[in-house]
């Protein structure tokens, strides 16, 4: 890690979750107070981070209403906010195009337990086909064996792939399970991205440890794709019991950087160019 590196102006939080009592969910919010979850309770973690730019996700609490991610990217403001939605193949064109307005810019299918998805793998093809001309992407929260067992789809796609939260690779294998094989070809071939997120997702290590056992695998991603990875904080860490402030994964972050344009990179310029340069 190099010394004394700070958080530059105009910085990108690429993954958050708003859970807001205002608006029904599907599913209870993973034992975490709506209350405590809405933007305006975002944007003073955001100040304390030294954040200035976030992406807000559609969690599966939600559904497809997107309702709330909308509600969040104009509280926050849509100059400084973009938003990740959740959608099926029977949603019309016209919402699509009202969703890129108020500033979505990707969509999400969350499968890593497929039985309580919204969505399923087969409707991740149509779908992408229909938001080429927009410029999103597609946000994947899969398992490796899932990524694996589906790699000729993701070839398939025509518009760039996301991968969320550093591939989900076990850490009993790493970087030597097969789905980081498929990553590295895609990213290589610039076809895709990948989240620095949410390392206790795989981590057996939180704590004092501070989730080493997934250095490894970040480190990597940044290595041979510094253009092609983006960090986000997974507020608000619903995953995790009693999860610790959320300026450790900054700190984590600043970790597994070499430097101060490394670091730039990956909270400035690569969020630009995947959330503010797309173009419909």
């Amino acid at each position: 890690m190099a010394s004394r590196l700070i958080i530059p102006p105009n910085a990108c939080d690429c993954h958050l979750h708003i859970f807001d009592p205002r608006f029904r969910e599907r599913l209870p919010a993973d034992d975490m107070s709506a209350v405590s979850c809405t933007a305006a309770a975002y944007a003073r973690v955001q100040r304390a981070l030294g954040m200035e730019r976030a992406v807000v996700v559609t969690p599966r609490n939600y559904d497809t209403d997107n309702a709330v991610t909308v509600d969040a990217i104009a509280q926050l403001g849509v100059s400084r906010a973009r938003g990740v939605a959740v959608v099926r193949p029977d949603v019309s064109d016209a919402t699509l195009h009202l969703l890129h307005d108020q500033g979505i810019r990707g969509i999400r299918f969350t499968l890593y337990t497929p039985e309580h998805a919204p969505t399923s793998f087969d409707m991740v093809e149509p779908l992408a086909a229909r938001i080429k001309a927009m410029g999103w992407h597609v946000q994947l929260h899969w398992t490796a064996d899932q990524i694996v067992a589906h790699e000729d789809l993701l070839r398939r796609l025509p518009v760039e792939v996301v991968f969320d939260h550093l591939g989900r690779l076990p850490v009993s294998r790493g970087l030597t399970h097969p789905a980081a094989s498929t990553i590295e070809r895609l990213l290589g071939e610039g076809r895709a991205w990948m989240k620095l997120s949410a390392p206790y997702l795989d981590s057996g290590r939180g704590g004092q440890s501070a989730y080493e056992d997934v250095d490894a695998v970040a480190r990597h991603w940044i290595q041979i794709a510094p253009y092609r990875v983006v960090w986000g904080s997974d507020w608000p860490h619903t995953s995790v019991q009693n999860p610790p402030n959320t300026a450790v994964f900054v700190a984590k972050l600043c970790s597994w950087v070499d430097d101060q344009a490394c670091l730039d990179r990956i909270l400035v310029s690569n969020p630009t160019r995947l959330y503010w340069d797309c173009q419909a």
